[in-house]
């Protein structure tokens, strides 16, 4: 019933009525906030951006999406994970700049990308990555994106793109494995 509800808001927010936004953050609002989680708990324990500022800044940059027709929950939530990841990397490259005086942002890769050791990796590198592989496989550097960055399962990731669980599976683990080996070459 909320997934029904939260679908047809997007869709009126497509449309352009303007109450859909107001009508949207209630419904959407605990989810945003367990996806900056995710993304947090893999971040430093002094960075300087707070989960709370990340759903506000998402959640604005997603309803002011004039050109995405929203198709149901599910992509909506993709799109999030998207949106706070991009977020993310430009507060680690403002970071990082030589008048900010910082190095890269750090993470540690957990066991949902099953790197041995728990590497950290550098946030930056992921995304540097994460662009290399879109150009080999868009769908791949799509699944690596929803499942590492945005915390979706298996069955929600088939669902945004679109694709069998199975499909999702098989790339997952290419995925991995192609972004262990680049990773591990820097």
């Amino acid at each position: 019933m909320a997934e029904e509800n939260t679908t047809r808001i997007l869709q009126d927010l497509s449309a352009g009525e303007k109450r859909a936004a107001d009508k949207l953050l209630p419904l959407v609002y605990d989810e945003l906030r367990r996806l900056a989680a995710i993304y947090f708990s893999r971040e430093r324990t002094d960075h300087t951006l707070q989960p709370t500022a990340l759903v506000h800044e998402a959640y604005l940059r997603l309803i002011d999406q004039r050109e995405t027709e929203w198709q149901n929950r599910a992509h909506f939530f993709g799109v999030a994970a998207n949106m706070m990841r991009r977020i993310l990397i430009d507060h680690a490259r403002a970071h990082a700049s030589k008048k900010h005086g910082g190095n890269r942002t750090r993470i540690t890769l957990d066991k949902s990308v099953s790197f041995p050791n728990r590497n950290e990796i550098d946030l930056v590198a992921i995304d540097e990555s994460l662009n290399v592989l879109a150009k080999l496989d868009e769908i791949q550097s799509r699944i690596v994106e929803l499942r590492f960055f945005g915390g979706l399962t298996i069955e929600e990731t088939a669902e945004v793109l679109q694709i069998s669980p199975a499909t999702v599976k098989r790339e997952w683990a290419m995925a991995k494995a192609w972004l262990y080996e680049r990773l591990k070459a820097e």
